[in-house]
């Protein structure tokens, strides 16, 4: 759940004011360790710390170093995500993408987004169909539609004698 600056705010001037966060926690349903975050990054930053930060995409060469950070050299993941203001849930995929396929795999693919199944466009119009061929398509296309007449006719009689079975009048619908 995202919160409000102003909720942030208010949350950690009471925290800063010595109200402890267990009880904030429980009051405002927040996990202690995000209110803790808050007020780590308003020791840090000051009130901007508190604020939203704009989406911007972080490059292979940030990814890279966050990560050695953490796997290398045991600095806290809660320590890295404040000092590069780095959200949480990304941090930990990054690490997870790391251990199991190594530092390559940080690199963004080629071609992201849905792979496209067809080209766009209207679909092309067949060639042209000898007599025979016509006549062939049309003799199976009018099978089919007869099967498919003969099938609902004998759902339509099964129906009727059901109900004439049950001592009702079959409805005309």
């Amino acid at each position: 759940m995202k919160y409000s600056y102003e909720q942030r705010l208010i949350i950690v001037s009471r925290v800063k004011q010595g109200e402890l966060i267990a009880h904030l926690s429980k009051e405002y349903h927040i996990n202690k360790t995000q209110i803790l975050a808050w007020v780590r990054m308003w020791d840090k930053y000051g009130r901007s710390g508190l604020e939203q930060q704009p989406h911007c995409r972080p490059t292979v060469k940030l990814k890279e170093e966050v990560v050695r950070l953490i796997l290398e050299k045991g600095v806290p993941l809660s320590h890295v995500r404040i000092e590069y203001r780095i959200g949480k849930t990304a941090l930990q995929r990054w690490v997870s993408t790391v251990r199991k396929y190594g530092y390559e795999a940080l690199a963004p693919s080629k071609r992201q987004g849905r792979t496209l199944k067809e080209p766009m466009g209207r679909p092309k119009k067949k060639e042209p169909q000898t007599e025979l061929e016509r006549l062939q398509a049309e003799n199976l296309r009018l099978r089919a539609e007869n099967a498919l007449l003969k099938k609902a006719k004998a759902l339509v009689e099964a129906k009727k004698a059901q109900a004439l079975l049950n001592g009702r009048e079959p409805s005309t619908n």
